[in-house]
């Protein structure tokens, strides 16, 4: 079974975060939200309250087979200060794990050096803050281990295209099917 970490900060975009957390467990990988600051409870970007599973320094962070990093603001900008997350997001793709970002949130990734020669995609007006390769503006983008999507309008095709790579294409076939999604009817 695939082990994935998603991470939560104040202000980040609650649908684009909780989302990918469905759709994850819904495909029976194991899940941890795990929140980026010393408590569990975060206010999103749009004033949800959201309990998060763990902190990071309770996280065992290195036994996932992904991270997720969504956007929303102030969310994406408290990532980026965190220095314990770029870290672990470099430490994570240098040991052959996949990263993943949606909205804002593949700015993290490019702060943390890993989109360098890759192609990869972002809400506008966040490109020159990736530092990649080449910017698609495809609603999601995969280049090896590292999957980035638009924003909060391709959280499931982000997430289901996660579970094709996770889990299985069947998979990622049959929830679609079972969420209801417009391609199924």
């Amino acid at each position: 079974m695939s082990r994935a970490i998603v991470f939560i900060t104040d202000g980040t975009e609650e649908t684009e975060c909780l989302t990918t957390v469905d759709i994850f467990r819904r495909a029976g990988i194991d899940t941890t939200l795990v929140a980026v600051k010393d408590e569990k409870k975060i206010i999103s970007s749009h004033k949800v309250t959201i309990e998060a599973d763990q902190t990071f320094d309770e996280a065992d962070l290195d036994s996932a087979d992904i991270l997720f990093v969504p956007g929303g603001m102030p969310g994406v900008t408290n990532f980026l200060a965190c220095d314990k997350l770029i870290a672990q997001i470099r430490k994570s793709y240098d040991d052959g794990k996949y990263i993943s970002a949606v909205c804002a949130g593949p700015s993290v990734l490019g702060k943390a050096g890993i989109l360098e020669g890759k192609r990869a995609t972002c809400f506008p007006g966040w490109e020159d803050k990736l530092f990649c390769g080449e910017y698609t503006g495809e609603g999601v983008t995969v280049d090896g281990r590292i999957i980035t999507g638009r924003g909060l309008g391709f959280s499931i095709e982000l997430a289901l295209e996660l579970i094709k790579i996770l889990v299985s294409e069947e998979m990622s076939a049959d929830l679609r099917g079972r969420i209801q999604h417009p391609d199924t009817i």
